[in-house]
This record gives C-alpha cells, structure tokens and sequence, in this order.
C-alpha cells in the first residue's frame, strides 16, 4: 500500500485530508513498519508522512518517558484480533508534549500478515480540561475537608498543616509555608511547613514590610505571585527560600480577627506560572484557616473570660480548683507536699464604705500583681471574689516554704498602695492548709478558709496553720450547715417567745419571737449554735422570712382573741443579709396584709453592727421600713460602735441596753452609770428604753430607778412556746405572782 496518499484516490483522498486524526496502518511491535499515515500527522506531531513511515523506530522514540515502557509493554503483547484503545503522551517534533487516543484493530492483509489500522487522536486539549476539572474537584474537596475539621474544633497547629499539605500537593509544587506576623510587624514565624524540615518550624523567621513577598502580601492585601526569582526585582529572595533552592511562589493574606494573623505561601523549585484557579484554590485554604484562627481566638477569650477574673486578670476560683485537683493527684502518684493559702484584705469594707467601689477596686488590682511577686512563677494566685485570694504552692519541702510564703505577702502588704493620689496601708490575714494528695479539693480550700477566719479572730494581719483542733471546728460546722439545710422542710424549726414587761404595770407589753432548732439527734439545739453558720451560708434569709411569717402569724391571733385587751406587740430580728434584701420593705409589707397584723404591732429589731457596716444602704431601708407603720428597735445598744449622729438620723423608736450593763445594776457602779445615762439620753430623744437580760429584782429595782420603761429576762421569763405566752395572757403572769407575794 502506498505510503502517502495517492492522487487516484480521488475523493476519499479529500476526505482522509479533513479528518482531525492520523489514520495510518502499521506492522505491530515497537519497531514495526508504519505502511501508511495520514497527513494530519504533520499538523498533529510535527512530522510529514515520508518522514513517519521513512523510520520505524520513530513512534517509540517518540513516546513519552512516563508513558513508554507502559505502551511498548501493551505493543508486544498484541495478538490476532484483538482491539486496542490507548492514551498516552507523545512528544512534538518541536518538544511539545500532547495526549493521543490511539484507536486500533489488528488485522490480516491479503498476504494472511497481522497489522494495526488504527485512528491517532489529539485528545491534550480534553485531556488539559479533564486534569482542570479533577484539579477543582480535588481543590474543592480539600477547602471542604479543611472546613469540616475546621467546625470539629481540630487543634490549629493541625489546620495548618492540613492547609500547606494540601496546598502544596494539588498545586504540584515542593514546599507549602505558614508564616505568622510577629508581633511589632517587622519579621514572620513559620508556623506550619509542607516539604521543610520538621525541626525548622517554630524556629525560622522571615522579614517582613514591602521589600518582601510576603510582607507586600499583607500590606496590598492582594496575592503576590513571583514566576521567577531570577528575574524578579519587587522583593528580596528571602535567606531561607534561597537556600531550599525556590525559584517561584505564590502568597495570599491570612485574615485575623484584630489584623493580619500571617501569610500562607507554595514555592516551587522550578520556575512556573500560577493560575487564576491556582491562586483563588490557595486563597480559599487561607479564609478557612483564618476563620478557625478567629473562631479559635474568640473561643479562647470565652474560655478565658469563664476562668480569669475580669478586674485583676487572676486565674477564678474554677480554674484554682481545676489546678488544685491536678496538683493533687500528681501527689497521689509520688510523696511530696502542697499547700493552698487562703486570705482576705483587713477591713477592706472600709476602704469601700470611706473611698468608693472604684477604690476598693483599684486597691485589688494593685495587689494581684503584688500576691504574685510573692510566689514562684509555678504558683497559681486566683481571686474567689470580693478581696479573697487563694494560693496554691505545688511541690514545696516543708510546711516552713508554705509559712515564708505567708511572711512574703505580709512584706509587699507592708508597702503603702496609692489611691487617688493618697497613700494608704491595708494588711492580709492568711490562712494555710497543707496537703499530701489525699485530700478532696474544696475541703483543702474550706479548711484554709477557717484558718484565715481564725487569723482574723487572733487580731489580723498574720496567718495560722490550720491544724486538727480547726478541722473538728470546720467539720462540726459543716455537720451543722448540711443538718440546718434540711431543717426547714422537715419542720425542725419552732419559734419561742420571750415577754418584754412593762416596769410601771408588769404586763406583757411586747415578746420577741426567737428561732430553736428542735433537731431529732441532739435535741433543742440554741441560736448561737446555728445562727451564724446561717448567716455565713445565706440560709438566714429563708430562716428569716420563716420566723417573720410565723411571728407575724401569731401576733395576729393573739390580736384577734384579745380584741377587748391592749394589743401586744411582737419583735422580730433581722439580720444584716435580710437587711441588704432591696424588696424586703415590700415583702414585709405584703406579709402583714397576708395575716392582718396591725404594722403597729410588729417591732423590727437591728443590731448596731448593722449600723456601721450598711450605713447608707441600712437609712434608706429602715425609712421605707418605718414608712409602712411598723417599729425600729436597736438591739445591744452599747456594745457597738455606733454614734449619736445615726441614732438621732435613723427612724429608730426604741433602744434596747446591752445585758452586760444590766447585769451590773446595783453592784457596780460603772454599769448604773452608763445604764443612767443610756436611759436620760433615751428620754431626751423621745425613745423607748428596754432593759435586757435582766435576771434579779435588784436589776428589776436599779432599772426603775432609773425611768427605764421596758424589761426582758430570765427574771420574767425564758422564751417559752406560743402556748404558755396564751396562758399568761389570759391569767397572772408568774413575775406578777412573785411580785404580790413578796409585797
């Protein structure tokens, strides 16, 4: 068969000319005779059909390296009838390389030999739009990939490796970089590397500002791309790229949340182009990172803000335990010691009540940083709230490096701290409670806590140790808080009353309701076993709202059986924290409307601590108190600090006086003294005067000596149940008894 196309062909030459493929026939083997091929050829491979069928050898040198031994593997395994179908690479006369299909069927002649007739098509254009599709296909899937990690709260360290993985392998280059702007601007931190050595991150910087690629990045905010640094004259070839052998690159900006966190970078070894696709791929990898950087950033001030005190920056009373916990079982694993100190500014309220809450809130802040000059980096300073503090030391010898701590503290304390331009003094008391590990966590802390307490009651601004005699105080109070909590709803709680008489007629003119424990184990349990630990929990609020309900309750029946009799008045206690309650006015109010008590009627009783420590906050409710009806009576008068100014500002209608000037009445002279003058000064104000804890009748004498209107006391009665208080309402009360026999 003729190797070129012969002019007799006529018409089927025409059409074998317009066909946009080789057709050709060939013996088979990698060095089979090609017998004929079409012109298409020359356009197709560079090389005209004299030329092709001239050499045999030219199809497989032609080849391409990645594809030969694939081809001429298949070419020599080729046996009779069979059809083949390939693709594979082929080089250009001019060096280009394209992708051919080659269609083929082996067939006789008329001699009986084998030979392809076959149809070689340029197939590199679908080829090149097959490879870009699997391109985006893949760039899509690793942005999505990226993602979904991304929303499973992956570590960034590992998004950034992710990212320059991918970046790097599906754009076909050798190194992917992510370089972190350090703070001040001037240079980049790799963060994150693909194709570099694993002991480089962390420990390589590049420079930063316009004379950079990466720099330029961030500053236009637009992607760089670099083709060649050879011919590049924008920027200087960085010390590290130059050195990995980097002959082009591309960048693109990594938002943060405040500015610019950084820059993501591929570079290649080879000069090459970048494509729009290239870049669009790079930097949607980069707004995904940047997106887990910022959900990242904003997740650690959530978790932050949840375990840092906002005012001093100090790790809160969460995190301390969090670090407590730990610290105590690394102790469980090996011997050693630890100690947690516990420990609250002297008579901060005063800083408050004297200069503001914006001085006392300076005052902390200036001493959080003090606290951790005291301690060792290792140490954990927190603050629980208010001004208490706690410090855990981990790993110390002995109990002594717990105790030089304590005395560290008392000397940065022992500096003057300046507010508002004023020099002031404050001091600590610590507490200090050692562990080994096998304490729980809160008990360390409560027994710390009770430690400091007992500083404080051996005179401040010193420490204690706690110690066993503290923990059977601590778990005895602890017995009686976890008692106390279930006493309410179990119905432990009763109220006994007390008769207020008057010294003119001895007739029971008030009685003050006081609460009793009646608890199943140890009986009648009194006030002074169970008040203060209410009122340091917070239960005295609901104990509170209890007694007044109930004694509001049977004040009023009490009124409405005697409707023919002098009302008798009843007396409540309030204490400082129902005091703070802002609606307590208007529950009051509301209670005695419930039960129909006349606001006359009831007696609201304060103690002059109260005074001192909620002055402001104390006027404004005792107003709104007296403004429903109601009476003011200052209980202990005498004791406390309280001065003539609150007294006469106050709406206060009765003094009570301090049973220990009572009890010297008629013996002591210093005691009838100050009781006289209590009493003249009671008159000159136009108040009531009750004369508390009175226990004989020479008390009961002195007292009416003196003018004083009211007593209370063992010498009447003890507080008794609402039954007997009925009894002696209706008949003689038994001091009356007494009274007549004895006249």
């Amino acid at each position: 068969m003729s190797r070129r196309l012969d002019n007799s062909a006529g018409e089927y030459g025409e059409l074998l000319e317009r066909v946009p493929a080789i057709l050709y026939i060939a013996d088979t083997g990698p060095a089979g005779r090609w017998h004929f091929v079409s012109p298409q050829i020359e356009t197709i491979l560079g090389f005209t059909a004299e030329e092709w069928c001239a050499d045999p050898h030219l199809w497989a040198a032609q080849l391409h390296p990645l594809d030969r031994d694939r081809v001429l593997a298949s070419e020599r395994q080729a046996h009779l009838a069979q059809t083949e179908a390939a693709e594979y690479r082929m080089v250009r006369r001019d060096g280009q390389v394209i992708w051919v299909r080659d269609d083929a069927q082996l067939l006789h002649d008329a001699q009986g030999r084998l030979r392809w007739h076959g149809v070689m098509s340029d197939v590199t254009e679908r080829k090149r739009v097959d490879a870009e599709l699997e391109r985006r296909a893949a760039q899509q899937a690793a942005v999505a990939r990226l993602g979904e990690h991304a929303l499973e709260r992956a570590e960034v360290s590992e998004l950034m490796n992710e990212t320059v993985s991918a970046a790097a392998q599906i754009i076909g280059v050798e190194i992917g970089l992510v370089g972190e702007l350090i703070p001040g601007g001037g240079s980049f931190q790799m963060r994150a590397a693909f194709g570099w050595p694993e002991a480089a991150v962390g420990n390589t910087t590049a420079p930063a500002g316009t004379g950079s690629q990466a720099g330029f990045t961030l500053l236009s905010g637009r992607p760089v791309v670099v083709v060649d640094w050879a011919n590049e004259s924008r920027f200087e070839h960085s010390a590290a790229l130059r050195a990995a052998g980097v002959r082009s690159g591309l960048t693109v900006a990594i938002e943060g949340r405040d500015g610019p966190f950084g820059v993501l970078g591929i570079h290649s070894t080879g000069v090459r182009e970048y494509s729009a696709g290239d870049v669009d791929f790079v930097q949607s990898l980069a707004n995904v990172l940047a997106d887990a950087l910022e959900r990242q950033s904003t997740e650690d001030d959530i978790r932050h803000r949840a375990l840092h005190d906002p005012l001093t920056g100090l790790p809160n009373r969460v995190l301390f335990l969090d670090r407590l916990e730990q610290a105590l079982a690394r102790l469980r694993r090996r011997e050693g010691l630890a100690a947690v100190l516990f420990l609250d500014i002297d008579r901060f309220k005063l800083v408050n009540d004297s200069l503001g809450h914006q001085a006392g809130d300076e005052l902390l802040a200036v001493v959080a940083p003090r606290l951790k000059q005291a301690v060792r980096p290792s140490d954990t300073v927190a603050r629980f709230g208010g001004d208490e503090f706690g410090i855990l030391l981990e790993e110390i010898p002995t109990e002594r490096d717990a105790i030089a701590t304590a005395e560290r503290i008392a000397a940065v304390f022992a500096r003057p701290i300046v507010l508002d331009g004023n020099e002031h003094f404050v001091t600590t008391s610590v507490g200090i409670a050692l562990a080994q590990g096998g304490e729980p966590a809160d008990a360390l802390i409560r027994d710390a806590d009770a430690a400091m307490y007992r500083a404080k009651e051996r005179g401040r601004a010193r420490y204690e140790l706690f110690d066993e005699v503290m923990r059977g105080r601590a778990m005895e109070r602890l017995r009686v808080e976890n008692d106390l909590r279930r006493a309410l709803a179990r119905g432990e709680l009763e109220l006994h009353y007390q008769p207020v008489v008057s010294l003119k007629n001895d007739s029971i003119v008030c009685v003050e309701a006081l609460v009793r424990w009646n608890q199943p184990q140890r009986g009648l349990v009194l006030p002074q076993e169970f008040i203060p630990v209410a009122e340091e929990t917070g239960m005295i609020r609901e104990i509170g709202q209890w007694v007044l309900e109930r004694a509001c309750r049977q004040g009023a029946d009490w009124y409405r059986s005697r409707p023919d009799d002098a009302p008798v008045a009843m007396s409540v206690n309030l204490s400082a924290l129902q005091l703070a309650q802002s609606d307590l006015p208007g529950l009051i109010a509301a209670l005695l409307r419930a039960t129909g008590l006349d606001p006359a009627c009831l007696s609201l009783e304060i103690t002059e601590s109260v005074l001192l420590e909620e002055a402001e906050d104390v006027t404004e409710t005792l107003h709104a108190l007296k403004s429903i009806g109601v009476q003011i009576v200052l209980d202990d008068f005498g004791t406390g600090y309280s001065s003539l100014a609150y007294i006469t500002r106050l709406p206060i209608d009765t003094l009570k006086v301090d049973r220990s000037f009572v009890e010297g009445l008629g013996t002591e002279r210093r005691g009838s003294a100050v009781t006289e003058a209590i009493i003249s000064m009671a008159r000159a104000l136009s108040l009531g005067v009750v004369g508390e804890g009175v226990e004989t009748e020479t008390q009961v004498a002195e007292l009416r000596r003196l003018g004083c209107d009211l007593a209370q006391g063992y010498h009447f009665s003890a507080p008794v149940t609402a039954a007997r208080i009925t009894d002696m309402l209706r008949g003689c009360p038994p001091w009356t008894a007494d009274t007549q026999s004895s006249r």
